[in-house]
């Protein structure tokens, strides 16, 4: 295979002769070597790839020609969009091997066609508002001709429809194979697509959901693969701590009471038929559990005055009867319902026993708190109010589950080493052997940016801290015509800066929040030099080419707030196992941070631009030296002018 990898690259192979804008490069030549030698022999492959590597061809091709079914997970639907809908099918034109490829994405995505029935019945009855039925009746237009039954397919659909939640194939409200619609379902549907493909795409967020409810009767949808590849590999630890953690919000018991309601008390049918008593019990059970749902949740807000709380022996204490309660109402509801749909009874009122009875396991384990494993903490989100428990390490879990699967894994990124060691990122996913590759960038920073690191800068606590962020941001932005994107470690700074701005500046200012964020990008790149003020969601994943971005601004570094629940639990764990917690964990998660925000800047071999960094620390601070050394090597200037030299 390593001989039709390395033809298949060369200056006069296939892709150079069947793809227009292929360009033979040396470093992806040595990482697709490599991946070929890992499939065909197995073990574990760490590349780094710097940016303009062509990383994502590096690997399709060995996975291609390698015969074997690959699963190929990313961390951004970006990245999925773009093996699935343009690499894939160039491939297959170059290579001239005929091969099967599937795109899967969370269960969430795809209309449940028993769920959606139950809806539709409702409407016809007029049981349902009027905007949620017309709602229903363009679902119901696409639900008679859609194939894959992908919401995405509805380009208006709003993200946050709440009509959405009720008829999504979700693992919680399925009923696998006792579903009248299950020959029929999406998923099913999905999942025989992909057990009969040799490419499997997935992303981060599904790859770990399916592994943490593997041992459940319905969850899983990954069809067995044996070789994988995990591209964007920097994002899997927070991705796994997600979905190996476990969660009980308001939320979740408001959509446990609303389904329960329809399931029992529906008018129209296919509702269940039950004899009025145990209907009548039902229904008492159900606005028990709401009511009780309500003050526990109640209860548990005080707990928080920010974003997260750590849970203590006085949460536990304020919340000990509230709970009490709310676990005996859902034990209560989870008996009557699973009496009720009998050995051979209805299997909707057997799932939502189940539901409720998985609540109240999960409840009292997140109230018992006495997993030394887990971190325990309370979380608001606009109205949702959480008890969750995260896994303060997750490497043997990610090692047990993910990585001792595979006989062959590929791990992937631009930004994977510290230091020039893949210590820190084989720690943390529970890597032990492997071969390890790193590749420069092919972008000769050198004569493509220019890093600008301001002489007069107070420190991020100093009061004056966001003025003088404006001032800078002012003119920079009068240098480089807008174009650029500014991230922030907060959104406090985020909003105090943007209050700060010159009010006269002539460019378009998009602020984060303000629209979703596929909103803000696409209005980005449509709208001339234009401004986007933004937070985490934009330090990664994002990739804008060409002039429309030609300034990347960072506020300060991106250090991990001590002060969060998870961070802390952490660092509390590597001090006890003797580490430093600020050099082994602090230090290697900021500077790697740091990189993929800077990294938005150069897309293309003839970008150009200028990355600011306004953090003083850098140059004040014993530790700064180890964040310059990880920088790329653009010359550095403290002059605004040379910055505008740079573009003159």
């Amino acid at each position: 295979m390593a001989t039709r990898v390395a033809e298949a690259l060369a200056d006069d192979g296939a892709l150079a002769c069947a793809m227009p804008a292929f360009e033979p490069r040396p470093g992806q030549r040595r990482m697709a070597a490599a991946a070929a030698h890992v499939l065909e022999t197995g073990g574990v492959l760490l590349a780094e790839a710097g940016t303009g590597t062509g990383k994502t061809l590096a690997y399709l091709v060995p996975a291609i020609l390698s015969g074997q079914r690959v699963l190929i997970s990313t961390g951004t639907k970006n990245l999925q969009d773009q093996i699935f809908y343009k690499d894939l099918p160039d491939l297959r034109h170059a290579l001239g091997v005929d091969f099967r490829a599937t795109y899967m994405k969370g269960r969430g995505n795809y209309l449940c066609l028993h769920r959606f029935a139950t809806r539709r019945a409702e409407a016809a009855a007029s049981l349902l508002p009027l905007a949620e039925r017309s709602v229903l009746d363009q679902l119901a237009a696409w639900a008679d001709q859609t194939e894959t039954g992908d919401r995405a397919e509805i380009e208006d659909l709003p993200d946050n429809l709440a009509v959405w939640n009720d008829v999504a194939a979700t693992s919680e409200n399925c009923i696998g194979t006792e579903c009248p619609a299950y020959q029929e379902c999406f998923v099913t549907t999905m999942r025989q697509r992909a057990a009969e493909s040799d490419v499997v795409i997935v992303n981060h967020h599904l790859l770990c959901a399916d592994a943490a409810v593997r041992q459940s009767a319905y969850g899983e949808v990954i069809p067995a693969c044996t070789v994988a590849v995990i591209d964007e590999a920097h994002q899997l630890e927070d991705v796994a701590t997600q979905y190996f953690g476990i969660a009980v919000g308001n939320h979740r018991l408001d959509e446990l009471y609303h389904d329960g309601r329809r399931l029992v008390a529906g008018d129209a049918p296919p509702a269940i038929e039950l004899e009025k008593a145990s209907v009548l019990e039902l229904l008492d059970l159900l606005d028990g559990v709401r009511s009780d749902a309500h003050l526990f949740f109640g209860s548990l807000a005080p707990a928080t005055v920010g974003e997260r709380a750590r849970v203590t022996a006085e949460t536990l204490a304020a919340v000990a009867e509230p709970a009490r309660r709310l676990g005996r109402s859902l034990g209560d509801l989870a008996g009557a319902l699973s009496r009720l749909a009998g050995p051979s009874g209805s299997t909707d009122l057997a799932a939502l026993g189940r539901r409720a009875d998985e609540i109240r396991t999960q409840l009292a384990f997140l109230l018992a708190a006495g997993d030394a494993a887990y971190v325990y903490f309370v979380e608001r989100r606009g109205r949702g109010v959480f008890l969750r428990a995260a896994p303060i390490d997750v490497s043997s879990i990610i090692r047990e589950l993910l990585i001792e699967r595979m006989e062959s894994t590929v791990l992937t990124s631009a930004t994977l080493t510290v230091d020039a060691s893949f210590a820190y990122l084989r720690g943390r996913l529970g890597i032990a052997d492997a071969t390890e590759l790193r590749l420069p960038s092919e972008f000769d920073y050198r004569e493509q940016a220019i890093l600008y690191l301001p002489r007069e800068m107070p420190p991020p606590r100093h009061p004056g801290f966001t003025a003088a962020v404006a001032r800078e941001v002012t003119a920079l932005l009068r240098i480089t015509a807008g174009r650029a994107f500014v991230l922030f470690t907060s959104y406090a700074n985020l909003r105090d800066v943007h209050a700060r701005l010159d009010p006269t500046l002539p460019y378009p200012l998009l602020v984060q929040g303000t629209s979703p964020r596929s909103v803000l990008l696409r209005e980005f790149r449509a709208t001339r030099n234009a401004v986007l003020l933004a937070t985490s969601s934009f330090w990664q994943g994002v990739d804008v080419a060409g002039d429309a971005l030609s300034c990347v601004v960072i506020d300060k570094l991106p250090f991990a707030s001590p002060g969060d629940p998870l961070t802390a639990a952490r660092m509390e764990q590597i001090d006890a196992d003797g580490g430093n917690p600020f050099s082994d964990y602090q230090m290697p998660l900021a500077i790697l941070t740091l990189l993929q925000g800077l990294g938005r800047l150069l897309r293309h071999r003839t970008d150009r631009g200028v990355l600011a960094l306004l953090d003083p620390r850098l140059r004040t601070k014993g530790y700064g030296r180890r964040f310059l050394d990880s920088l790329p090597p653009a010359p550095v200037t403290h002059d605004l002018a040379s910055v505008a030299g740079f573009f003159d």
